[in-house]
């Protein structure tokens, strides 16, 4: 084979190549072809495979899929002429491709200058404290203001997230106090609050134990009452069955106890007369019955 006709097969294998990539096209899911012919727009096509004319149809392919961009740090005056740095992310989808390649050459240089005035003109109408302490309300802010531009762009700003709040120094040195302040404060309560729990249990343990100390003291006069009371009983049950007989042996006992003592001189009470009568009486009675039942005997002796 001659070198011309190599050459020849050469190049036509190349234009083939070269045509088969220019007509044929694999767009992926995430993917979108947007389509010129001539130069006029026809829309995005795909996914899957999409073929076009080649050197009459161009394609741009557009990623649909969520990006995010990096906003550096930017030094905001607040309301308040307070200067703050504040960087934050910014989060995108493209919802209309063909838009999107007609309407803005560099989506995002653009997103991210638009994202940073966005983020003066907001922080500008907020005072320092609110920019600290209200940061969801600043990212829907900054999401809805942002949005409204990118959607002329085919573009959806799903979120935006503020990362890092960078307030001046002195003004950091004050919140340092304030929040050290606090929790002293804090430490002050939780101490004051164990301390007053703390006397109420022992208050409330004293209580409990004077009510119990009561209540011992109680049963044991209730008890001591009851066992004097049943002293009472028996006392008065044995003083019950005693008559003057008893009574004046008593004494008698009493009197032989205090005969054999040492001492030579007694006092008698003028009671002893009397309690006496009783048992003298009896003793003539017992005589008295003893002399009336032998005389019976002796006369029938005689008798006999």
């Amino acid at each position: 084979m001659q070198p011309i006709t190599l050459a020849v097969i050469a190049i036509v294998v190349v234009i083939a190549l070269f045509l088969a990539f220019s007509i044929v096209k694999v767009v992926r899911e995430y993917e979108r072809l947007v389509v010129f012919f001539l130069g006029r727009i026809q829309g995005a096509k795909g996914p899957g495979l999409v073929l076009l004319i080649p050197i009459v149809q161009q394609a741009v392919k557009v990623d649909l899929r969520e990006r995010f961009l990096e906003v550096p740090q930017q030094t905001c005056i607040t309301k308040d002429n307070a200067p703050i740095s504040i960087d934050f992310l910014v989060y995108s989808k493209v919802f209309d491709p063909a838009v999107t390649v007609t309407a803005v050459t560099d989506f995002t240089g653009a997103s991210q200058a638009l994202a940073a005035t966005t983020l003066r003109a907001v922080i500008g109408d907020i005072p320092l404290d609110d920019v600290l302490a209200k940061r969801e309300e600043i990212n829907t802010v900054l999401r809805t203001k942002l949005d409204e531009v990118t959607h002329r762009w085919g573009v959806k700003i799903t979120n935006v997230e503020i990362r890092e709040i960078i307030p001046p120094r002195d003004i950091q040195e004050a919140m340092n106090r304030q929040m050290s302040a606090e929790r002293n404060r804090r430490a002050v309560i939780t101490e004051s609050e164990g301390t007053r729990q703390a006397t109420i249990n022992v208050a409330e343990g004293d209580k409990q134990s004077a009510i119990l100390r009561a209540e011992g003291e109680r049963q044991a006069q209730v008890l001591r009452a009851e066992g004097f009371s049943n002293a009472l009983r028996t006392i008065f049950g044995a003083a019950a069955g005693i008559d003057e007989k008893t009574m004046a042996l008593q004494y008698l006992e009493a009197l032989k106890a205090l005969a054999a003592g040492p001492s030579t001189k007694w006092i008698v009470p003028m009671e002893l007369a009397e309690l006496t009568r009783p048992v003298a009486a009896a003793m003539r009675s017992a005589r008295g019955g003893q002399e009336g039942g032998d005389a019976p005997g002796s006369q029938a002796d005689v008798r006999g």
